[in-house]
């Protein structure tokens, strides 16, 4: 009998939200949002920016932004490595220390970057230097997502965890929205010619007051009482075991029905938010201060969207509202290219908009389900681990993929059934995972302790 046939939901609750969950949900996001406006804006750069100035201009537009796109990937590749590293120190000494050094981190390779000479300047060094930075960038953020997530979820009653756990998801598109109004700022004050020349940098040194904000309101908070109560019962134990093989070992359903719940979601954003760029750029032609102001609105209603969407995890369960989110994901790709090619402002925002909010159905669910799938001693590692490397298959190739096959068909067709597929694969995990609505996580580690002990 494993782990999980031995737990079952339960309705009881401890009561409305302890006093400081607050606080520990505005900690979480806090470094999100500054981790996501780092991560964002690299994104965006890549389509606008870094294909011009760190890249030899090849054959086609489209030539230096796969090249960019390329080394975009690379932070996706970093970022199982950090949720590994970060999950077995996460789980050993705690939460909050992992994730104050994972702020600095990401924090002080954005700022280098703004620091880069151009490829005029320095030839291939600019590239490989920014390939370097790009690389720290996303060890820090794959490090960052589960110790932000289980902060809250922690600390959450089990009743309205699905809530609550959905906020950090929310800083996600909050760091977003404060990219894309830096980028507007600078966009709508500066000619083209100075903002490719300097301008964008200063949005990348900005981030370094992003950064200490977070850092400040992260060391008001502390780990869980669930955290601390494993953290003691490991010591006594003495165990020595490394948690990311562990988790392999004892949850390897939860590690891959995490892997599955999250590749169509990852693929989904990655090319909502970030191929589209590409897409109405070149192939529609849309000017950037445009572009940026669609994408403005879209994260707005992506924020607000979210812990709604989590709140109806609450309510109905975890696996309804993503089997319907990954159902409605499947559909975007093929309404929502010709919606942008008709070249209306309206009609092309609400495509934006319709493909995040399809997005966030699966998106706010994610922390509870996938933290009441692994025991408190090695959730870190085991949310980490089915939440990052994922990304390497999934949002690290979308964009490139996407763009592939534009230059390719020079039509989005095989894009939608690109999305199509990946949003199958989800759903098929979701119809694998179990229900875990209102599971107690101090019964998951009763019953990790029952099995451990046979």
């Amino acid at each position: 009998m494993s782990v999980r046939d031995t737990l079952r939901a339960t309705d009881s609750d401890p009561g409305p939200a302890p006093a400081g969950l607050r606080r520990v949900v505005a900690a979480s996001m806090a470094g999100t949002v500054v981790e996501w406006y780092e991560f964002f804006l690299y994104g965006t750069a890549a389509t606008l920016v870094f294909s011009k100035v760190f890249f030899a201009k090849g054959t086609s537009d489209l030539d230096a932004i796969l090249a960019a796109f390329v080394t975009y990937a690379v932070g996706f590749a970093a970022r199982p490595l950090g949720g590994i590293v970060f999950g077995h120190f996460g789980d050993r000494y705690g939460r909050k220390k992992l994730l104050q050094f994972s702020l600095v981190l990401v924090g002080a390779a954005t700022f280098l970057m703004g620091c880069l000479p151009t490829f005029g300047q320095i030839g291939y060094w600019a590239p490989a230097l920014l390939v370097a930075l790009r690389f720290i960038q996303g060890f820090a953020v794959g490090g960052e997502w589960g110790g932000a997530v289980l902060l809250v979820a922690e600390h959450s009653p089990n009743r309205s965890r699905g809530f609550w756990a959905s906020w950090p998801q929310a800083g996600v598109p909050a760091g977003n929205l404060l990219a894309t109004v830096v980028l507007l700022a600078l966009t709508s004050t500066l000619s083209d010619a100075a903002f490719l020349s300097w301008g964008w940098r200063v949005a990348f040194w900005l981030s370094a007051v992003v950064v200490l904000v977070g850092y400040y309101i992260r060391t008001k908070v502390t780990d869980a009482p669930i955290f601390l109560e494993a953290q003691r019962d490991a010591e006594q134990r003495e165990a020595t075991s490394f948690s990311v093989v562990e988790v392999l070992k004892r949850y390897p359903r939860g590690v891959f029905t995490a892997m599955g719940l999250r590749f169509g979601e990852n693929i989904m954003y990655y090319l909502v938010v970030t191929f589209s760029i590409t897409y109405l750029k070149v192939h529609v032609g849309a000017d950037t201060k445009t572009i940026l102001w669609w994408l403005l609105a879209a994260h707005a209603v992506h924020f607000a969207a979210i812990p709604l969407a989590g709140n109806l995890s609450d309510r109905f369960g975890r696996r309804p509202v993503y089997f319907v989110g990954a159902l409605t994901a499947g559909s975007w790709g093929f309404f929502a290219f010709p919606m942008m090619d008709s070249k209306n402002h309206a009609v092309i925002m609400s495509a934006i908009i319709i493909g995040l909010v399809f997005h966030a159905l699966m998106y706010a669910a994610q922390p509870a389900i996938m933290a009441e799938m692994f025991p408190t001693r090695m959730r870190y590692s085991g949310v980490s681990l089915g939440y990052q490397v994922t990304s390497i298959v999934a949002g690290s190739l979308a964009p490139i993929i996407a763009v592939r096959l534009l230059d390719s068909f020079g039509s989005s067709v095989p894009i939608a059934w690109y999305l199509a597929g990946a949003a199958a694969v989800t759903a098929v995990a979701v119809l694998f995972a179990r229900e875990t609505k209102g599971l107690d996580l101090q019964a998951v580690d009763r019953a990790d302790a029952e099995v451990s002990a046979r």
